[in-house]
């Protein structure tokens, strides 16, 4: 596909329909992520995925109840005591305590999110769990509210497959990367079936 037709396909959709139908059904996992996807979530779902056991046992059922991971960005790389750490689709705040626990008190865990109820969910849930230095704000992936070179890792889980516009996601990321930053992220993708960039229907960006 050339860059003109990868363009024209971004231009034509309800870029404002989609963020408002993930806005919707993730205002309600801020409730509870259960029976609202095909997969475990919460306690269970953390667990399955390889989160730290030690993390888990310890965390109160209100801090994990609206975990909805695909994946583990953990087990792709160490991080560091003292980094900085930025979660693209924070939710609830679970990556985030996770993330705050291995940077320790000198590092900083940084999470965006386009919906307000999981902001400030996370904000309790940081809260709760005595995280040291964080900072919370609304954004997406695709207009990340940072500076350029502010961070030592960037972080995301089964989010950026919500993103339209996965191309200006990227070098978002990049740009708020420091030079030899990395991202580890865990996501989904779709083996067959009409994939969500080929629909106008804004809700299938949610699914």
């Amino acid at each position: 596909m050339s860059p003109a037709s990868s363009l024209t396909q971004e231009v034509a959709l309800d870029l404002v329909g989609i963020r408002d139908a993930i806005r919707k059904k993730y205002a309600e996992v801020s409730g509870t992520a259960a029976n609202k996807f095909n997969y475990p979530t919460g306690k269970e779902g953390a667990a399955l995925q390889g989160y730290d056991l030690k993390i888990l046992v310890n965390m109160p059922d209100e801090l994990i109840e609206s975990f909805c991971g695909v994946g583990n960005p953990f087990r792709l790389g160490q991080i560091k005591p003292e980094e900085t750490v930025l979660d693209i689709g924070c939710g609830a705040g679970f990556d985030m305590i996770v993330a705050s626990n291995l940077v320790g008190r000198k590092g900083k865990v940084c999470g965006i999110d386009i919906t307000p109820e999981m902001l400030e969910k996370a904000k309790r849930n940081l809260a709760l769990a005595a995280a040291s230095a964080y900072d919370v704000r609304i954004g997406g992936a695709e207009e990340i509210p940072y500076d350029e070179g502010t961070f030592d890792i960037v972080t995301s889980n089964g989010v950026l497959n919500l993103s339209p516009l996965k191309d200006k996601s990227f070098k978002e990321i990049y740009r708020v990367l420091k030079p030899a930053g990395r991202l580890q992220f865990a996501d989904i993708v779709l083996k067959e079936g009409q994939s969500a960039s080929g629909s106008n229907r804004p809700e299938d960006w949610s699914n």
